[in-house]
């Protein structure tokens, strides 16, 4: 997934971490987890985009200001380090999309109109109703 806004290297620090299994059936499966940790504060994100990181109500987002995503998925370093970064530019990109403009809400001078016309027929067949003609 290509972002609009990349991240440079230098502004993410990856610390790789042994994480052991939770136990159960394969107690000897280590990961090579990584923390990732980001700094909204000191990037070079654009203003906008670093204040609705910081308003959005993430929990891997601290009061600090600092985001810290977690890998473990995978056994290999690389692969962890390579899937923290990709989730860091998912919250990055969802934060950077912009709300779809709303339609306006008074209808069109032709919609006006067009309705009118129809109640004024409905008007007339209702009036022509259950009258004889002679």
């Amino acid at each position: 997934m290509r972002s609009r806004f990349p991240i440079p290297p230098e502004e993410v620090e990856i610390t790789p971490i042994r994480a052991q299994g939770a136990g159960g059936q394969n107690v000897n499966k280590v990961a090579n987890a990584v923390h990732l940790r980001f700094d909204i504060a000191a990037s070079s994100l654009p203003e906008i985009i670093r204040e609705r990181l910081l308003q959005l109500g993430d929990q891997r987002i601290s009061k600090e200001g600092v985001v810290v995503i977690k890998a473990q998925e995978f056994r290999s370093l690389e692969l962890n380090r390579a899937e923290a970064l990709r989730r860091l530019q998912e919250l990055i990109a969802g934060v950077a999309v912009l709300p779809k403009k709303r339609r306006p809400t008074r209808p069109t001078r032709a919609a006006v109109a067009k309705r009118l016309e129809g109640k004024a027929r409905r008007a007339t067949v209702k009036a022509g109703r259950g009258k004889v003609e002679e």
